[in-house]
């Protein structure tokens, strides 16, 4: 039986506090976006979070200082986990810069990104960020954090291109991508019915390939 003061016992004790602690504030987390979506930024109370969550209100308070603490962390989270899933469209084996560039777009166009909840979750933050400084500060780094993964995604494709764009040019082409694809996203959450499946997407890629000045692939033989 290990020795309780045992170093390596210690480490490992700790690291599952940590990871329970952890799995504690985004059951929270997912608890408050749920009380959210069903009674919006007012009727999401502390009580109805700890209701839903399975908790006691001091237990939230354990983790969070208060509600506002716990819906800016709602908030991040929600587009954190956008700007992740669109990222794993990335992790293509022996795929072009270009192809990695559609498969982005098309992740952001596409389930589970595009969803009528999803959007009313974001609209309903997005709401009250202007007179919110917390969730003003979430959308900031939130919108920072998706077009700093544009701007990576296209300096590859510009450098494949053997183009060599500075700083300020790939910030205007991520700012212009990041409008196309929301855009594209709100008309799909709103009205997806509306649309055959994948056309979103193509519509995307080529406005993003047009942004980018990039040729169309028959033009050149078929090479991305």
């Amino acid at each position: 039986m290990p020795d309780a003061a045992d170093p390596a016992s210690m480490n490992a004790r700790r690291k599952f506090r940590r990871e329970g602690e952890e799995r504690r504030r985004q059951d929270l987390i997912d608890a408050t976006l749920d009380s959210v979506a069903e009674h919006g930024l007012e009727g999401a109370t502390l009580r109805t979070i700890a209701l839903r969550a399975g908790v006691t209100a001091g237990l939230i308070r354990h983790y969070f200082p208060g509600k506002e603490d716990l819906l800016q962390e709602a908030y991040a989270a929600l587009m954190g986990r956008m700007t992740e899933q669109a990222k794993a469209a990335l992790a293509m084996e022996d795929a072009s810069p270009r192809q990695r560039l559609a498969a982005f777009v098309t992740a952001n166009l596409d389930a589970p990104i595009i969803d009528q909840r999803v959007f009313s979750l974001w609209a309903t933050f997005i709401g009250r960020a202007g007179a919110d400084p917390t969730l003003a500060r979430a959308h900031r780094e939130g919108y920072l954090g998706f077009r700093n993964e544009v701007e990576a995604v296209v300096a590859e494709v510009l450098a494949a291109e053997r183009r060599k764009p500075d700083a300020a040019e790939l910030r205007h082409h991520a700012i212009a991508i990041n409008a196309i694809i929301d855009g594209l996203w709100i008309e799909g959450c709103l009205a997806g019915e509306m649309f055959s499946p994948g056309e979103l997407a193509a519509i995307g890629i080529k406005a993003v390939e047009a942004e980018l000045g990039l040729a169309p692939l028959e033009l050149k033989g078929g090479n991305q």
